[in-house]
């Protein structure tokens, strides 16, 4: 189990003395888990990854027991194991990588692709293609959403660069798909922390907005009054993206009327220091996104009405003060 990422074989079984009959019973008892067809592991190690959600590592270490060559974990199952957003959609299959082949199974996809030297990782005693070759692979596949999504979730954890994407990208040239990766790439910033934010900066540029700056800190002297989602600096305008978790789960132990407190009196600072605003939820979003965008539109046109009484710089490099991968 140790040498298989935590899973075993029948043979594995048999060679260590186990009586081929008592597989059954074992399984039955719960003892042992089968992962898939010939593969198994302990019921321990089984409720264990069940507990953290991740059972597609014990499913992508089932298909390598069985598999011979240099095959890597890689697109959305790379993506699972490196902990990124992944669209539901993509949660299926294992994916593999391996040069020469290409193979479909049950339960499983080989693709046939290169895999050069830094392209891979050992990742929870796995070979995983590296995160850059990762989101280079999904980015190839995914819609371009949902490919943003995942690179900002990386960005904001400070796991990957946008120089090592491109390096990604540009290894990938004149492959099937390379344009959609490299598109979402140049999209993709330092600073969304959730892929609600992701969607809502993507959404207000397709509807025409200038590009504003993301976790830009609004501090007075030495006090900070806030961190503003998206900031048009020009203009004194910003965006905020607000999702229930905000008020329903609080962080710093406060309670939801104290989260609500805190943000009605920073609203009111933002205001005494001539900064408007909107709000968008993820409902905002799908649904009345022409209303929001309106309203920001009518602010930007007006501008400042009075001289900065405030500065603003980059927060924390933009990156999230929690890391969402860790928390995970």
């Amino acid at each position: 189990m140790k040498r298989h990422a935590g899973v075993f074989a029948t043979a594995d079984a048999l060679a260590a003395g186990v009586d081929g009959g008592a597989i059954g019973p074992l399984l039955r008892s719960g003892a042992w888990r089968r992962v898939r067809y010939g593969v198994y592991t302990t019921g321990d190690v089984w409720q264990e990854h069940e507990a953290r959600g991740r059972l597609h590592r014990l499913e992508c270490a089932a298909v390598l027991r069985r598999l011979e060559g240099d095959a890597v974990v890689s697109h959305a199952s790379a993506a699972r194991l490196h902990r990124l957003v992944v669209p539901p959609s993509r949660c299926a299959d294992v994916r593999l990588t391996q040069p020469g082949h290409f193979r479909t199974g049950r339960g499983y996809r080989i693709s046939e692709a290169p895999v050069r030297p830094g392209d891979a990782v050992e990742l929870e005693g796995l070979p995983v293609t590296s995160l850059a070759r990762t989101l280079a692979d999904v980015g190839r596949e995914w819609p371009l959403v949902d490919t943003v999504v995942a690179v900002d979730d990386a960005l904001a954890d400070g796991r990957v660069s946008l120089p090592e994407l491109q390096t990604a990208a540009l290894a990938q040239t004149h492959w099937v798909g390379c344009a959609s990766a490299a598109r979402a790439f140049t999209l993709a910033r330092v600073g969304a922390h959730s892929p609600h934010e992701t969607r809502t900066r993507l959404a207000l540029l397709r509807a025409g907005l200038p590009e504003p700056l993301l976790q830009q800190a609004v501090l007075v002297g030495t006090r900070l009054v806030a961190v503003l989602d998206m900031y048009w600096p020009d203009h004194g305008v910003f965006a905020e993206c607000d999702g229930m978790v905000k008020y329903s789960d609080p962080w710093r132990g406060r309670s939801p009327a104290e989260a609500l407190r805190d943000e009605k009196r920073r609203q009111d600072d933002l205001l005494d220091l001539d900064l408007h605003g909107v709000r968008l939820t993820p409902d905002d979003v799908r649904e009345r996104l022409d209303v929001k965008v309106e309203r920001l539109a009518s602010l930007l046109d007006r501008g400042r009405r009075m001289p900065s009484q405030y500065r603003t710089t980059l927060w924390k490099s933009g990156l999230r003060t929690t890391l969402r991968s860790t928390a995970a």
